[in-house]
């Protein structure tokens, strides 16, 4: 029975809602589930499953499930994963938001006098997602039923603005060296979020003793996207830019009075990659068999353990170069506008997965007669990235794995382990020459937002944004943004993308999943003062607020089944006054942050 939903008072019924409604059935399930028993009066909501290649936007299409979901293990220890910027520190932690709470206050109607109020909330189970509506002031029962169907009150729009809003950040670069803004967000999904992210700015000494005040800039971002928990993603973000700056610093320095070459500079990012991953993986081995302390092992092993992707950038403001690393699936996109008053896209990272024809054959090549060493698109039909930081397991030799087990703790190695290690966190690099002057951008994000956009999508939504800022927005960065980019009122054609092909590059699975009709000309909206924040509320539903709001409303777990957590970096390039300082965009900051400059 399923009365215990609504047990504790008379007053309120659940309603189904007769314009809104939206079910999840698993590809392997076609059974018919119902969700609450009122007590009042039975109701049952019935899963249909429509054909596969079936599209429609109509509110009865059901959300599919995911083809791409990692397989994560839940969380063996809780943090408060914290992002820094190149030139801030936090004091602190922040407070929760409070509209955090989804129960305090519910996307409800204002009725008249002696009228019932009605609230929407979402009804959530292991199979289904549904919406409804409750009627009456009455406390909503979290629990419905013994396996775990839930009922949650569903976020306002202003409170699903607010958790969009929650980990953003903007800052102003005035330093002159060809970056004028960047912007951030994060949105978790997992609990704690696996994603994490880093930012640096390295001033470069001029390397001529005539040449006074001819100094330069390294500018490095990151996103790294952690899997099997967040210890490996937050190991990067302390350790990875400084490895790859000191590898290059040590590269610049033996090439004495001139530049390095290019094979130089590729070399150092890779080897700033790959030593500190012989650290997290194998020197903490050594270090563990030297202790025997099994507290000690859980600290240093807990990186190994887990995993990340890691995407990171470095612009050279004396070269204007721009070199992206890429170890995984998170993807990094140029914008740049043609000739022809059209904005492109051009990927500057490919997808590492075991789906990629082209990772594929490189480790079918290195592991000959192991014809499962991609498996289901999947390394030893477990892993997806087949780049990554950590996933130890897959690297460790067999006796290594067993005997940290025996002693300590660890995974089992599959049976198909023969010879490892079968991932490898060396990155392959790209190099692109930059255009400040034409107010190039970059995009770097971890792969939930290339499950909802595409990298034309992507770059047309960063131009909208910028069209809107140039339009006479109040903001201090409108004479930037005009004299960039003019300020035409209509959108921003992007020029069309190539066809989908096998490529490995992940496609917009959501939007099938999520039953939206990619070609609806009234999808987008701007709504936002940070871009990367546009970005994230246009991937979940963009002007269908209805959409946006249920998206954020899902808690942890449930909401892995629709959305990853979300990490976007938006770098824009340019020439703005020379101030010298970098300055928070206090617009475009999430209110409780606490930032400080540190230069």
């Amino acid at each position: 029975m399923h009365r215990t939903a609504l047990r504790s008072y008379n007053t309120t019924r659940l309603h189904l809602s007769s314009t809104v409604r939206r079910t999840l059935s698993r590809a392997s399930r076609h059974r018919q589930l119902p969700i609450v028993h009122a007590q009042h009066r039975a109701i049952h909501f019935n899963s249909h499953k429509p054909p596969r290649s079936q599209s429609s936007t109509t509110t009865n299409e059901p959300l599919r499930s995911s083809m791409y979901f990692r397989r994560l293990p839940v969380a063996v220890v809780s943090s408060l994963v914290v992002g820094y910027g190149a030139w801030y520190s936090y004091n602190g932690t922040s407070p929760a938001s409070p509209a955090a709470s989804v129960t305090a206050r519910g996307y409800a109607t204002t009725p008249d006098s002696g009228v019932e109020p009605t609230r929407t909330v979402l009804v959530v189970g292991a199979d289904e997602l549904r919406q409804g509506t409750i009627v009456g002031e009455g406390p909503i029962s979290k629990e419905t039923s013994s396996d775990g169907r839930k009922i949650v009150e569903m976020l306002t729009p202003e409170q699903a603005t607010q958790k969009l809003r929650k980990m953003e950040q903007s800052y102003s670069v005035g330093r002159g060296q060809g970056v004028t803004r960047y912007d951030l967000v994060q949105l978790p999904s997992n609990d704690p979020i696996e994603d994490d992210h880093a930012e640096k700015i390295v001033q470069v000494p001029s390397r001529s003793k005539d040449a006074v005040g001819d100094n330069s800039d390294w500018m490095f971002w990151g996103v790294f996207d952690g899997h099997s928990g967040w210890t490996t993603s937050a190991t990067l973000r302390e350790s990875l830019i400084n490895s790859v700056a000191t590898e290059l610093n040590e590269t610049y320095k033996a090439a004495a009075a001139t530049l390095p070459s290019e094979d130089a500079i590729d070399l150092a990012i890779k080897t700033g990659f790959t030593r500190l991953d012989d650290e997290i993986v194998h020197k903490s081995v050594e270090k563990v068999f030297k202790s025997s302390n099994k507290n000690v092992a859980a600290e240093l092993l807990q990186p190994a353990l887990s995993g990340s992707c890691a995407l990171l950038s470095f612009y050279d403001s004396k070269t204007n170069m721009l070199r992206v690393a890429c170890t995984g699936d998170s993807r990094a996109v140029l914008g740049r506008l043609s000739d022809t008053g059209k904005w492109t896209a051009t990927a500057l990272s490919e997808d590492q997965t075991g789906s990629n024809p082209n990772e594929a054959a490189r480790m079918r090549k290195e592991h000959p007669g192991e014809d499962r060493v991609v498996h289901n698109g999947r390394v030893l039909g477990g892993l997806e990235p087949t780049r990554a930081f950590g996933d130890a397991v897959y690297k460790w030799s067999r006796d290594t794995a067993m005997n940290l087990r025996s002693k300590f703790f660890g995974r089992t190695p599959s049976p198909l382990l023969k010879t490892p290690p079968y991932v490898t966190a060396e990155p392959v690099i790209t190099k692109t020459k930059v255009s400040p002057e034409k107010g190039d951008f970059l995009v770097l994000a971890t792969d939930g937002l290339w499950e909802m956009l595409t990298n034309e999508e992507v770059v047309g939504l960063v131009g909208q944004w910028i069209q809107n800022q140039a339009a006479g927005q109040d903001s201090h960065f409108e004479a930037t943004w005009s004299k960039i980019f003019g300020s035409s009122k209509h959108p921003l054609p992007v020029e069309k993308g190539k066809a989908d092909g096998p490529d490995g590059q992940k496609t917009p699975i959501r939007v099938q999943q999520w039953g939206i009709d990619p070609q609806a000309k009234d999808r987008f909206s701007v709504k936002d003062k940070n871009v990367a924040t546009h970005l994230v509320r246009n991937a979940l539903g963009g002007s269908n607020d209805e959409q946006v709001c249920a998206l954020l409303t899902l808690p942890a777990p449930f909401s892995r089944r629709y959305r990853d957590d979300l990490t976007v970096q938006v770098i824009f390039f340019g020439n703005a006054e020379k101030t010298g300082e970098v300055v928070v965009n206090t617009e475009a900051t999430a209110p409780d942050a606490t930032l400080k400059a540190k230069l």
